[in-house]
């Protein structure tokens, strides 16, 4: 209560200004496809077991609701660790809850069924076929022939106490006399939730809420008001982390994302910035203070870099070497308010989501900046030693990385070390 008080005190929200209510009165449900859709990115690795296992518990500490463990009809390997990562889960007593993805042939179902028998746990499965003209068109289906393919896998999933999920590819792009029948057919033999993808990108909120509303309607018609919506998002417009909100607003109850929005071309929605927009918005409650190591071991993992401004987790995310926001940034400090310190040159507190504010020393500081530097690192900051790293500072053309600045105070101070303290 205390931070809300001086949230209020302390800056006017515009955000709120005219809001009313959440974003939803459904539970947020969050889904990571990191280790299935986004490893099909082209320039990510797939990494070892171990590595996905140190993933897994990560997506735990974030109370991420459920995870791809991958496609284990694609071939002996994504059998193996779809297997060892839904027995990690038993063994570990995990709350995320596996899914595996198939398309809808029999044989991809029963590898999903043997991957769920042997582990012991129920396994989502997430069927998918495409839906849209032109996937009909290049792959020379008709409709008969889809519906089908969809009463088959269903069906099978459904007789093996299966959860199913009823994935159409490229439902942002596909008919809605052909996703009618597609989506009754799935909630006939028993499909529990629908999932809408926009697999190339294409959608803007306009589409998500008009497509949302429609497959709404389909449900409450048949009465199947246990059938729940998915919202499965790429990023080619740049709208994936938008999208993936607006479909929340808009009645899904589960959107889709990936670590570092990793994924074929452009990749996914990115879920850290999903986790960290609906914290702050207060429509969820959890601790995200993992968030950046989540990110960080996703980037190692994938051999995936994150880039210098990405949000939350980049590394310039929380950097100034400007004079007049550190200034601010000590004085809040110096009011002993390391509250209002996170907030008063920025939109998002590091604290919250595992970072903290760093000031550096560049050629745009001020005293305040070399103050604060050589203060965090126990060294001694007399005002002679403050001016001279400053002039050398100011003669740089980059913010000087940590061992430029001791090299610096070597040069101006010989026996200057990280831990070493200057008499004042």
């Amino acid at each position: 209560m205390v931070a809300d008080f001086r949230y209020r005190d302390y800056i006017y929200d515009w955000n709120s200004a005219k809001k009313v209510a959440p974003l939803t009165n459904k539970k947020i449900e969050l889904h990571d496809e990191t280790l299935r859709d986004g490893i099909q990115g082209p320039s990510v690795f797939d990494p070892p077991i171990e590595q996905k296992i140190e993933l897994l518990h990560l997506m735990e500490e974030l109370a991420i609701d459920t995870l791809d463990v991958g496609l284990p009809g694609a071939g002996p390997w994504p059998y193996k660790d779809s297997l060892a990562l839904c027995k990690e889960i038993v063994r570990s007593s995990l709350h995320v809850r596996p899914t595996c993805a198939a398309r809808t042939v029999r044989e991809d179902i029963e590898k999903v069924i043997e991957v769920s028998q042997q582990a012991g746990i129920a396994v989502e499965l997430m069927a998918f076929i495409g839906s849209s003209p032109i996937r009909q068109y290049a792959e020379e289906w008709d409709l008969d022939g889809m519906l089908r393919a969809t009463e088959m896998a269903v069906q099978l999933g459904v007789e093996n106490n299966l959860p199913v999920t009823y994935v159409t590819e490229d439902t942002t792009r596909s008919r809605p006399e052909t996703l009618d029948r597609l989506f009754r057919l799935a909630i006939e033999f028993g499909a529990s939730r629908l999932c809408l993808c926009d697999t190339v990108g294409h959608a803007t909120p306009d589409g998500i809420h008009n497509l949302i509303d429609f497959t709404l309607a389909v449900i409450q018609g048949l009465g199947a008001h246990h059938v729940k919506v998915d919202w499965h998002g790429h990023n080619d417009r740049g709208l994936g982390v938008i999208n993936s909100l607006y479909a929340i607003e808009f009645g899904v109850d589960r959107v889709h994302a990936t670590a570092l929005g990793v994924g074929e071309r452009v990749g996914n929605a990115a879920m850290e910035l999903i986790l960290a927009n609906l914290k702050l918005l207060n429509e969820i409650h959890r601790d995200l203070s993992q968030l950046q190591n989540y990110c960080s071991k996703a980037s190692e993992i994938l051999k995936f870099p994150v880039a210098i401004d990405y949000p939350f987790a980049g590394r310039d995310a929380f950097r100034t070497g400007t004079g007049v926001h550190a200034a601010a940034i000590i004085k809040a400090l110096d009011k002993g308010d390391a509250y209002m310190a996170d907030r008063i040159y920025s939109g998002v507190p590091a604290g919250m989501f595992g970072r903290e504010q760093m000031i550096e020393i560049g050629h745009m500081s001020g005293e305040s900046n070399v103050v604060f530097w050589l203060t965090k690192r126990g060294i001694g900051a007399d005002p002679e030693l403050v001016r001279a790293l400053l002039a050398k500072a100011k003669d740089a053309d980059h913010l000087l990385t940590e061992e430029e600045v001791f090299s610096i105070l070597e040069e101006l101070r010989p026996g200057i070390t990280s831990q070493s303290s200057v008499e004042e």
